[in-house]
């Protein structure tokens, strides 16, 4: 099993250690993943380090406003693009929960670059997605979408699951959906073809019941993958099978 998406820097301690714990649970590959410059630059690194690591490079939506010099960032994760253990550019996208309007225009640029850098080099594409559902689709569209595109931290509805597949879009489930609330993210697993899910931490954040409140890590994959499983009705070694394979297909071989 992976996780496919983690912040091992924002966990902090050894990563190392994160790395064998996760590991000693079945979980032994995953996707560090960049939201600015240093943590992508920090995340490259790591993977050239470790077998077990690929990472992801980008500048966050959040964060695209507020820089004083997004072109100058833009272009320092083109450079780690290029890099061979970095086999995704994101996490970007649009984030209207925490951007008001006057930073959209800004999370929209910096997305259609994320994008065309992805597109420049081969390499999957990692949207974050907050409350923005048609222009992520809009932009995607306008723009072409690159070969793979993954929606981190998927929280639509089954209506939206269904236009993500319909596009080839893979989806990933985090530890919300074994949040008593989430039906309706449940929903969504349960209309996404199984070659199409894959399942991350987001650690630190997101941690699945029954420790929601704690620190995540990528050791408690586990019980999102059961949750997936249980949902959808699918063997829980069919599951894994299918996820670790949506995984490689997403972001190639670890070793």
């Amino acid at each position: 099993m992976l996780d496919s998406h983690t912040h091992l820097d924002i966990v902090g301690g050894d990563p190392t250690e994160q790395i064998a714990a996760a590991a000693a649970v079945g979980v032994d590959r995953v996707v560090q993943v960049g939201v600015d410059v240093a943590s992508s630059r920090w995340g490259a690194a790591l993977a050239e380090e470790h077998g077990a690591v690929l990472a992801t490079v980008a500048v966050h939506p959040n964060e695209a406003p507020r820089l004083a010099d997004l072109d100058e960032a833009l272009r320092e994760i083109e450079v780690l693009a290029s890099l061979p253990r970095v086999r995704a550019v994101g996490e970007t996208g649009l984030d209207y929960f925490r951007t008001g309007d006057d930073g959209r225009p800004a999370q929209e640029a910096s997305f259609r670059a994320h994008i065309a850098i992805a597109k420049r080099f081969g390499k999957t594409l990692v949207v974050h997605d907050r409350d923005a559902h048609a222009d992520i689709l809009r932009v995607l569209e306008e723009e072409g979408a690159p070969d793979n595109v993954v929606m981190h931290c998927f929280s639509g509805d089954a209506a939206f699951a269904v236009e993500c597949a319909k596009r080839g879009f893979t989806l990933s489930f985090a530890g919300t959906v074994t949040f008593s609330n989430a039906g309706a993210l449940r929903e969504a697993a349960m209309v996404t073809p199984i070659d199409a899910i894959l399942v991350e931490t987001d650690a630190p954040y997101l941690t699945p019941m029954p420790y929601r409140g704690r620190p995540n890590r990528s050791y408690l994959i586990p019980l999102t993958v059961r949750a997936l499983a249980e949902v959808t009705g699918t063997d829980l070694e069919a599951m894994c099978t299918a996820i670790s394979a949506n995984g490689e297909r997403a972001f190639g071989p670890w070793r």
